[in-house]
């Protein structure tokens, strides 16, 4: 099992450790609902060291990548633009973060429990094109600062004013005797943002900014944040028998280009027979990953997440159905223990995100 940079400081944070995607991660420090809301109300700073980065060069990148993924990515330098790849079946292969450091260099933040396969696939397409792809992953940690107070507090410790950084936008920011990537990026719903840095580095960075009071949060709260703001998360909403039209991600599909999957997508949308919805649960039972969906006796699809989530009085979920049954108000069940516990369908508006436009 591989550890991060900073597992010895999770250790010495009593962290609750869990295997995860091939690494040591923890999965909270003081509890999961306490970390969940400290980023809700102040600020939380996550360890996502585990992530896949690689770097693409040379003259035919920006082709390439956009052969490569879904969204249109520009020669706009700075912008970070979330993204699918997919196989020929539009089946997904992986969501990325893409990172536009010029045209002849771009960055890919893979999911971590994707990195070989998506390494493979990434290195096989691009057979086709004057481009080198390497994996960086090893040489990099990353950070995530979330949080409404993590503006003043990321000045603070990087020593530099990010302040006009707007969502989904980076800058390559000095610090000590290298350069890191500051992008305002996350995973959570509010302001915040994403450190790669050097390992030594990122050490330095996770240690100053618990000093300053940013609070250490584990994969539990990340994920309840998530699934609280509607992100997707592979293996659950989107995955290598679920295409991003059903997950509801059409905003980052972009059919007017030539991608991998793409025919297979504007096919597909001509006759959908799947939705990831939105659920809630009219009793308190949590409905939870791989829960079957019923309308009466008829099974029609399962849950992909499933939480009761701080501050909400109801259990929710998302689940993927057949689109016959997706309508905001149809009346399911979800077998919990054997039990059939009633459900509506209803948005997937679980919370109002809190970025920085």
């Amino acid at each position: 099992m591989k550890n991060t940079a900073l597992y010895e400081k999770h250790l010495a944070l009593n962290a609750k450790m869990i295997e995860y995607a091939g690494f040591s991660m923890p999965v909270s420090y003081t509890g999961i609902t306490e970390e969940h809301i400290a980023v809700r109300t102040s600020m939380g700073i996550f360890d996502v060291s585990h992530m896949g980065e690689f770097v693409v060069t040379g003259e035919q990148s920006l082709s390439f990548v956009n052969h490569l993924v879904t969204n249109l990515i520009t020669e706009e330098q700075n912008k970070v633009t979330y993204a699918l790849m997919c196989d020929e079946k539009g089946f997904v292969v992986d969501d990325l973060l893409v990172y536009v450091i010029k045209p002849t260099q771009i960055l890919l933040v893979v999911n971590a429990g994707n990195m070989e396969k998506d390494f493979e696939w990434v290195v096989k397409q691009s057979k086709a094109f004057k481009v080198e792809v390497s994996n960086k992953s090893s040489d990099f940690g990353q950070i995530a600062v979330q949080g409404p107070n993590a503006i003043d507090h990321i000045n603070r410790i990087v020593g530099h004013d990010v302040k006009d950084l707007k969502f989904m936008t980076f800058e390559v920011v000095p610090y000590q005797d290298l350069h890191i990537i500051v992008s305002r990026t996350g995973y959570t719903g509010e302001d915040g943002f994403e450190i790669y840095a050097k390992n030594y580095l990122i050490s330095k960075l996770w240690a100053d900014s618990i000093e300053a009071g940013a609070i250490p949060c584990g994969l539990g709260s990340r994920d309840t944040l998530r699934f609280e703001t509607n992100l997707p998360l592979y293996g659950h909403e989107i995955s290598e028998s679920i295409n991003p039209v059903e997950a509801g991600l059409n905003f980052a599909i972009k059919l007017d280009k030539n991608f991998i999957g793409r025919d297979a997508l504007v096919a597909y949308k001509e006759n959908p027979t799947r939705k990831v919805v939105g659920l809630e649960l009219l009793e308190r039972n949590i409905p939870r990953h791989g829960y079957e969906v019923y309308s009466g006796d008829i099974l029609v699809g399962h849950i992909t997440t499933g939480y009761l989530l701080p501050n909400v009085a109801t259990p929710i979920a998302c689940a993927l159905v057949d689109i016959k049954y997706s309508a905001i108000g149809t009346e399911l069940s979800v077998l919990v223990r054997n039990n059939k516990i009633p459900a509506k369908v209803r948005n997937r508006k679980f919370y109002i995100k809190n970025y920085k436009k």
